[in-house]
């Protein structure tokens, strides 16, 4: 690209916000929520919290107050008609399908090109569809100030205040108050930092200077987009290849030929790090409750469990019968479930597949699948 570092426009415009446009990646099985989270119906398709909403339809509603008819989902190809099922006033202007993944780089960055080429003054946000968050309200207040900090010339990540010394998760290490008037809360970021050992959690923790990675970033899609030609070319040229045929009768045709050939990486290796080395990256902290839904206890600890049995069950129409028993049933059939004498027990019920784990071992239901798929066991992944 050719375009300067954007000077960004005063944050008190009143444009600033009307320049934002929200981005939803719906991608990945989730496999660690394997048999409940597959291929053709992955996690952001379900109801994991008894809400009575799906993550997806859940997460578009968190972006409505903020951009209204500027929200893009970018899919699979698999999963447009679930998709449009569950978004029905999203237009097809604004559902972006991939052929096939190539992982988080090439999704941002393919709506970063799109809405680059539709109009170049955008400010993008990326909200994964699978991640519970409440209180609804304090996450908008955290997208505003990053909206803000982004029109000022920088890529922002939305930076979670640890609540325990976690090792799930990356970190970021932030380098003090940029001053911003409209987002007071914005500081720079020195560094990410890959998931670290129970001893370097707690000195996070301790530190008081980190925040867990949540994965959501604001930019205005220029400055995006510039990093990404810096450090992934082939990918930067392939994506904006596409993104200029995109609205037109080409799409097709060179989607097809160029898509495939594409490197796969995360945004985080492709865009943020090299980005923070190069001090083009800010945080807003969130204090909001925040989930990435990544195992069955995860649904454990959102879904509310019997008082009297400390059991969660979910499942319509689900048949249990517990006595003595803690932990998580979800049942997709109408077999009777009977648990005694069993704590922090795991049971996935469903047509074609049973699993039976425990709360503590939940993380490795993904060498369940691996090993499925090894094996050619892939009808039921």
């Amino acid at each position: 690209m050719t375009t300067d570092r954007p000077l960004g426009q005063d944050p008190a415009d009143d444009d600033v916000l009307d320049r934002f446009y929200g981005v939803i990646p719906a991608g990945g099985v989730g496999t660690r929520l394997w048999p409940l989270s597959r291929a053709a119906a992955p996690k952001f398709l379900h109801d994991l919290t008894g809400s009575g909403s799906t993550l997806i339809r859940a997460t578009y509603e968190r972006l409505r107050p903020l951009c209204d008819g500027r929200t893009m989902v970018v899919t699979g190809a698999l999963h447009r008609k679930a998709v449009m099922a569950q978004l029905p006033e999203l237009g097809k202007a604004n559902l972006v399908l991939e052929s096939e993944p190539k992982d988080s780089a090439a999704a941002i960055g393919l709506a970063a090109a799109i809405l680059y080429r539709r109009d170049p003054k955008i400010i993008m946000g990326s909200f994964a569809a699978d991640q519970v968050i409440t209180p609804v309200e304090q996450f908008q207040d955290a997208v505003r100030a990053a909206v803000h900090t982004a029109a000022e010339g920088y890529i922002v990540t939305i930076g979670i205040k640890p609540t325990h010394p976690s090792t799930g998760f990356g970190y970021i290490r932030t380098s003090g108050s940029l001053g911003i008037a409209a987002a007071p809360t914005a500081e720079g970021v020195a560094e990410f930092v890959e998931k670290p050992d129970q001893e370097m959690a707690e000195a996070y923790l301790a530190s008081g200077e980190y925040h867990w990675n949540a994965g959501m970033f604001v930019a205005p899609v220029d400055l995006l987009l510039r990093h990404l030609e810096t450090n992934e070319p082939l990918l930067y040229a392939g994506l904006m290849e596409i993104a200029a045929a995109w609205d037109t009768p080409k799409r097709r045709e060179v989607v097809r030929r160029i898509w495939p050939g594409l490197p796969k990486t995360a945004i985080d290796y492709a865009v943020a790090e090299p980005a923070a080395a190069a001090g083009d990256v800010a945080m807003v902290p969130g204090v909001f409750s925040w989930d990435d839904v990544g195992d069955f206890a995860a649904i454990g600890r959102l879904n509310a469990a019997s008082e009297t049995n400390n059991l969660t069950v979910l499942g319509d129409g689900a048949r249990v019968y517990a006595d003595k028993a803690t932990g998580v049933v979800v049942s997709d059939t109408k077999r009777v479930i009977a648990l005694i004498g069993i704590d922090d027990v795991v049971i996935v019920d469903t047509p074609d597949a049973l699993l039976v784990t425990t709360k503590e071992h939940a993380q490795q239901v993904k060498k369940a699948v691996e090993h499925l798929r090894a094996s050619g066991d892939t009808d039921v992944l």
